[in-house]
């Protein structure tokens, strides 16, 4: 079989062959009334959509909605896209070998990264709030997780080692935004920041390819940080460092409002001025890191016919491509 093209080296109508990971394969109409496949195909190096054109309704429930399929088809210049128009489809089973190939990952170093987080939760003063920390970082089951975890399936840092790598982002972006609200407690959203999403350990799987566990079905990354936060605290306790109900039910409220809107999965809107940071913090970063993987990941992207994405539907918008100041699109022309 012939080398497999990574998604970041294929050129505009360019035959494919081999295995990739398939995200969000699901059943599309044409404005004819005929049934399309169309999904994101992707491998460590990026992703791309992949359209096939009058598939079977029995053939889309053949295959997995997140997994891994063997795809022939070809590459095709779209708004700026190199989506891949596919020919022939099925299940596939990857190799170990396959799936370090497959698999994206951060493009940080891991350890220097945690390095990190630990250097700006060790400048935490509170001692109720340190002592909780302290349960958490020398968990060395879950910190492993912590570390490999992406942040999420597909919408942003959806990559191994994405939650920490999002995490740091937040630590970070807090260190700069606390002395402007110096009102805010910082030692609150420190911890808070750290722990909203560390449910993320237990609720997606990464092993075989990115999915939902069964934990992540039954319990979702919000409650498994809640029982996660009530264990810890216990443990503070059985050590003579109780956490007091006022401070647990407010960190409780952190992790239950931190997708802000009930619509967005928060089981409650935020309610103190820490919450909000955490949710204005959060929605930030994800929605930036979204925006930039989607317009500067691909300089190739204006050459290929297109100043706009496709409708990002979490961004409720397309996004324009060209960075105005840039000397590359001043040489096109755009």
């Amino acid at each position: 079989m012939a080398r497999r093209t990574p998604i970041a080296e294929m050129q505009a109508n360019q035959l494919i062959e081999g295995i990739y990971a398939i995200q969000n394969c699901q059943l599309g109409m044409t404005k004819g009334g005929k049934p399309y496949l169309k999904c994101l195909l992707a491998d460590r190096t990026g992703r791309t959509p992949g359209r096939m054109w009058n598939a079977s309704e029995d053939l889309i429930n053949h295959l997995p909605t997140n997994g891994f399929v063997n795809v022939e088809g070809q590459t095709q210049p779209y708004q700026g896209e190199m989506q891949i128009i596919i020919q022939h489809i099925s299940p596939a089973r990857p190799t170990n070998d396959d799936l370090h190939d497959l698999l994206p990952s951060t493009s940080k170093n891991v350890s220097q990264m945690f390095d990190q987080v630990k250097k700006i939760l060790d400048t935490i003063a509170d001692p109720a709030l340190k002592a909780l920390l302290s349960q958490y970082l020398k968990d060395d089951q879950l910190m492993d997780l912590f570390r490999k975890a992406p942040a999420a399936m597909t919408l942003h840092h959806a990559y191994i080692g994405g939650l920490l790598e999002h995490t740091l982002s937040l630590l970070q972006l807090a260190e700069v935004f606390c002395p402007l609200y110096p009102k805010l407690n910082r030692d609150l959203i420190m911890v808070g920041l750290f722990i909203h999403d560390m449910g993320k350990c237990s609720e997606l799987t990464w092993e075989q390819g990115f999915g939902y566990s069964d934990d992540g079905q039954l319990v979702g990354h919000v409650a498994r940080g809640v029982i996660w936060l009530e264990k810890k605290a216990e443990q503070c306790t059985a050590q003579d460092n109780a956490i007091s109900d006022s401070l647990l039910s407010v960190l409780h409220h952190m992790i239950l409002s931190h997708h802000g809107k009930l619509e967005f999965g928060a089981l409650k809107i935020p309610a103190t001025p820490e919450a909000i940071a955490i949710n204005l913090l959060d929605n930030m970063d994800a929605k930036l890191q979204m925006a930039i993987d989607a317009v500067r990941e691909n300089d190739t992207a204006v050459q290929l016919g297109g100043n706009f994405t496709e409708k990002i539907w979490a961004l409720e918008t397309r996004l324009y491509r060209p960075d105005p100041t840039s000397s590359k699109n001043e040489l096109t022309g755009v």
